[in-house]
């Protein structure tokens, strides 16, 4: 029978030696599937707890080590990075997260590891962790420093430890309604509060599909940030509209409960099939072309294009904490290159006084502001057309700076962090000359 603690360690070789994304790491793992559900969700909690607890669990093991593990020991370090974080964060039993550890190592090398294993964590067990001998937060702690100290030069020192912070914390599960749906009445049924612009969040867990009216379709998981620029676009129900890079389908299920006429674009069939399965839950009407978003042009110009561009995905660590242990400063650079043919290639799709919604769930400026400037400057036929809280009430209850100075949108995690928090995301509307 599957074991929790031995698949959290098999996951975690996919996501930090292998450099897989945790999603795929856990969908494709066979062995999920046969754990009940409370082992199933142990599994989550303590891999979830080792990426967004790394540096700290890392800096505990090393003290209690006279030398380096060798590289090729992985699943070793793994191991011990399990036991730590149930030792450390999860409150288990000292003797179940040990014996469990020690377990695992005798399966490994033929248990040449296992006197290790049992000696460090049964200190980690004894001892309380170490107090840190500089001032920065426990978020600070476990952000890779090529990260934070970005952030501290774009944002500031405060803001910068207020978003590692929130990193350090589960997300809540957001949810947008369609149109069809009353908040009051849902909000009721499915145990959540009604945010500002209409989202409503659950605090508590639990399977998606066993939700109340999951299977009426009239709900759907998205994050209160992500449906933001869905809604910078004006309302016409006769609108011609692309969402491109569309996939699982969010923006593409919000446009369409509008009334827009939409076509949903996206590279991977794969994660199209999924937008279609979404499509078909909600009972919404949109076209799906499979094609690379910049070489594909539709048959006439349109009134719109949102385009959630493929990015770092810095401003979602909240839901995915395996990002900054699987990104390199050199994927920015590499992700702004792909964003500049998309941007070129949505200007062209769009009719002459059409509106181009540019979004990254990224906190890198090079991904944002940058690509609206360098988009502006090579002498495209586009003007930016500021956002105001004055004709956007959907932005009441958000932070001050969530709108710039340029009329831009930039949230950050640290915002709502009274009401946990929300995913980092910029957005720009633009106008085709």
């Amino acid at each position: 029978m599957p074991d929790a603690r031995s698949i959290a360690c098999q996951i975690l070789d996919a996501v930090l030696d292998d450099g897989k994304p945790l999603d795929t790491a856990l969908a494709e793992h066979r062995a999920m599937s046969q754990l009940d559900p409370h082992d199933r969700a142990q599994t989550r909690r303590i891999v979830a707890t080792v990426l967004r607890r790394l540096g700290e669990i890392d800096r505990r093991i090393a003290d209690c080590l006279d030398r380096p593990l060798a590289g090729r020991h992985a699943r070793v370090r793994n191991i011990l990075r399990a036991g730590t974080a149930e030792l450390m964060f999860l409150e288990t039993p000292p003797h179940a997260a040990v014996d469990s550890a020690v377990r695992l190592a005798k399966s490994y090398r033929r248990g040449a590891f296992k006197g290790l294993v049992n000696a460090v964590l049964r200190r980690i067990g004894r001892e309380s962790p170490a107090a840190a001998e500089d001032e920065e937060s426990a978020g600070e702690r476990n952000t890779p420093n090529w990260l934070l100290q970005r952030w501290r030069e774009i944002y500031g020192e405060q803001t910068a430890r207020a978003i590692t912070d929130a990193h350090l914390n589960e997300a809540p599960l957001d949810i947008t309604l369609s149109a069809r749906a009353d908040p009051a009445e849902w909000a009721g049924k499915l145990d959540a509060e009604i945010l500002p612009g209409g989202s409503l969040r659950r605090r508590t867990g639990g399977r998606v599909s066993e939700f109340a009216g999951f299977d009426d379709g009239l709900w759907w998981v998205q994050d209160a940030a992500a449906s933001l620029p869905a809604k910078m676009l004006r309302d016409d129900a006769d609108a011609q509209v692309i969402d491109l890079c569309a996939a699982p389908g969010g923006k593409t299920m919000q446009l369409a409960d509008r009334g827009p006429n939409v076509t949903a674009v996206d590279i991977s069939n794969g994660r199209l099939a999924q937008l279609q399965e979404n499509l078909a839950r909600t009972g919404l009407p949109a076209e799906i072309v499979g094609a690379d978003a910049t070489q594909w042009r539709p048959a006439d110009p349109v009134d719109a294009v949102l385009l959630d561009a493929p990015c770092t995905a810095t401003g979602t660590i909240r839901r995915h904490p395996d990002i900054p242990r699987r990104r390199h400063e050199a994927d920015i650079t590499n992700a702004t290159a792909l964003q500049d043919r998309l941007l070129l290639a949505a200007v062209n799709m769009v009719r002459p006084g059409g509106t181009i919604i540019y979004a990254v769930c990224s906190l890198e400026p090079e991904e944002g502001t940058s690509r609206i400037d360098a988009l502006l400057a090579s002498g495209a036929p586009v003007t930016l057309d500021p956002m105001s809280r004055d004709d956007w009430p959907e932005l009441d209850g958000l932070d001050p700076a969530a709108i710039t100075p340029a009329g831009t949108l930039r949230t950050l995690p640290c915002h709502w962090s009274e009401r946990g928090g929300m995913d980092g995301f910029f957005a720009a509307r633009l106008i085709r000359n």
